[in-house]
């Protein structure tokens, strides 16, 4: 089973929180998937990592760039994991079926969207359903909170 992370963003956009955990995970020596909800924000994520200042440098690809076995983050609109990722990172309420394929999954969501925290929510039940071990953090002033729910 996978460890589930909710990240429920109060402060800023996944576009501007993304980078830093996606920096933290290059750090560990992992690669990762990121999931967007449409091609369309594949190459929006895509250009936002380009202009990414810290880190500076998110080397990444998509399938528009190719040479998926190479890239350390891969972009996808899909299920599609070319790299060997073994953390997942999930915007646009993109649901997850296969998340016990990956050691960590993140699940970024809009905190001042209601529709957004309610399915959240939704997500958070089907994965304790299915026996995930589930982390809840929030966006604080200052960095990230661990939660209980």
């Amino acid at each position: 089973m996978a460890e589930i992370g909710f990240y429920h963003l109060t402060r800023t956009s996944v576009d501007q929180a993304l980078p830093a955990l996606l920096g933290r995970t290059l750090e560990a020596g992992r690669r990762a998937v990121l999931r967007c909800g449409d091609v369309q924000r594949v190459k929006a994520m895509d250009e936002a990592l380009w202009r990414s200042t810290d880190p500076l440098w998110l080397p990444h690809g998509s399938a528009a760039m190719g040479h998926g076995p190479l890239q350390p983050i891969w972009l996808t609109a899909g299920e599609d994991v070319p790299n060997g990722a073994t953390y997942l990172f999930l915007t646009d309420g993109v649901n997850c079926p296969d998340a016990a394929a990956f050691e960590r999954v993140f699940d970024l969501f809009d905190g001042g969207d209601p529709q957004a925290v309610e399915a959240a929510r939704r997500r958070w039940a089907i994965a304790r359903e299915a026996g995930h071990t589930l982390v809840y953090w929030r966006q604080q002033a200052k960095g990230w909170s661990r939660g209980g729910r």
